[in-house]
């Protein structure tokens, strides 16, 4: 048994110092390499939930879905917890915890293993942003507690996660914006794009100013990208517009693909053409646009 854990806690290592994390992996590798008697009923109000946990918010809806799949076939996979001082921490499942709750249960299948701290928030970031994403604002906070704790670089957390450089850098860009344009980014009142052209500006006022004119004019980034240039607005960063007069009847289609993939986005001669910087990128477009390798 000595031998085993000795050979798992090795297995554990080698997953979280690769480049690309990938929490059923993680997953995956202590639930197969666990033996029976490692797997133990835990009661459901010794735990609670792991201190990184960057989702404040929990889709309802979900929950109760996931729920109902508990009370007909129970928890299929157990969850990971970290023995704490007082009961357990949730390294991995607090869905599955709080949708057991919802049906009453008092116990849960757990395994227990002595995670550090700087992998217990490696794992509640990668579980939310790989099984249900984060609002924007929840995920650029999560990204800047993973820089400031691990001590990494923007272009070393983006491997990592298996984002592209630019989109970590855009969403921790967020967080310099006004608490209440944060909240509009948050709910989904303005969208990325704007957002992204708003985070570049200096002045507070005028960007909270103009984010509620994007919501009372229904206005477009493209809109908001002219009306900064045109009024001289004071800028934290240049706003680079693209100026290109070519394929003008494209190019909102361009904005939107911009937009949705996060990435450049040209359409010329009636073709598509889609920028991506490596392995990890290609997969996070081909996973937005729902294509199967």
């Amino acid at each position: 048994m000595e031998n085993k854990k000795r050979a798992l806690g090795m297995g554990l290592e080698q997953l979280f110092n690769s480049e690309n994390l990938d929490v059923e992996s993680i997953e995956k590798r202590i639930y197969e390499t666990a033996s029976n008697e490692e797997i133990v009923e835990l009661n459901i109000v010794e735990l609670r939930p792991n201190p990184y946990q960057p989702r404040k918010v929990f889709n309802d809806e979900a929950l109760k879905e996931l729920a109902e799949s508990i009370k007909e076939h129970g928890v299929i996979q157990p969850i990971i917890v970290k023995k704490s001082i007082k009961g357990y921490e949730i390294v991995a499942g607090e869905r599955r915890v709080r949708a057991c709750k919802m049906i009453g249960l008092e116990k849960i299948p757990a395994i227990i293993r002595p995670f550090t701290d700087e992998q217990m928030m490696e794992i509640a970031l990668l579980e939310n942003l790989q099984r249900e994403n984060l609002n924007a604002i929840e995920e650029a906070h999560a990204y800047k507690s993973l820089l400031e704790k691990l001590n990494i670089t923007q272009e070393e957390l983006s491997k990592k996660v298996g984002k592209s450089r630019s989109h970590v850098t855009n969403i921790i860009g967020l967080l310099r914006l006004p608490k209440a344009v944060q909240d509009m980014v948050a709910n989904e009142t303005i969208s990325m794009g704007h957002a992204r052209v708003l985070s570049k500006l200096e002045d507070d006022n005028k960007i909270i100013e103009l984010a509620n004119k994007i919501v009372e004019k229904n206005l477009s980034v493209r809109d908001i990208e002219k009306m900064a240039e045109d009024n001289n607005i004071e800028r934290k960063i240049k706003i680079n517009r693209r100026r290109t007069e070519e394929n003008s009847e494209y190019k909102y289609i361009e904005e939107l693909l911009r937009e949705k993939l996060d990435t450049k986005v040209r359409i010329k001669d009636k073709k598509i053409e889609i920028s991506f910087n490596n392995t990890a990128d290609l997969n996070r477009i081909l996973e937005i646009i729902d294509v199967k390798e």
